[in-house]
């Protein structure tokens, strides 16, 4: 069993996965009369011709040592996962290879940031560590089969 160590999450490692979800150091513009900051287009809903669909995801926590077993990838469009809670959770990528999925890559990701995975993109089920959790989900809906998924290996994600 292949054993792999959680990594803090920087955008520049994220990157030819998708983008991070979080305010920037400096708001894009002042709406609401000054009142509030609008950090603008954070990222893009890829949706190669279906339509953006907002949704709630609630799911199990886990807890490391985890076991991934199992990944998916939606080929034609972006997914967007954006946490409701308190609380850091694990985002886990893999590269394409030739099809399959690469050897797998798990992030820390704190509370109050999201990431938008790239259409494509090989990722673990959503894993909020030690709380069950809520996202809000930006992905596709529409024609076409926008779902693979394949068992892998075990790959223990460590601490």
């Amino acid at each position: 069993m292949d054993k792999i160590t959680i990594r803090p999450i920087s955008a520049e490692a994220f990157a030819p996965f998708g983008e991070l979800l979080a305010p920037r150091d400096k708001a894009s513009r002042m709406i609401n009369a000054g009142h509030c900051e609008r950090h603008h287009a954070l990222a893009e809903v890829e949706r190669h011709g279906g339509e953006a669909i907002i949704s709630i995801f609630r799911s199990e926590a886990v807890s490391l040592p985890y076991d991934c077993t199992l990944l998916e990838r939606h080929p034609l469009g972006s997914q967007a996962f954006f946490p409701l809670g308190p609380d850091p959770w694990m985002s886990i990528v893999a590269p394409d290879e030739g099809g399959r999925p690469g050897a797998p890559i798990a992030f820390l990701v704190p509370a109050g940031m999201g990431v938008n995975l790239h259409a494509g993109v090989w990722h673990g089920v959503l894993t909020p560590l030690d709380h069950a959790a809520d996202f809000l989900v930006v992905d596709r809906e529409g024609e076409g089969v926008n779902l693979e998924e394949v068992t892998i290996e075990p790959v223990t994600v460590e601490a």
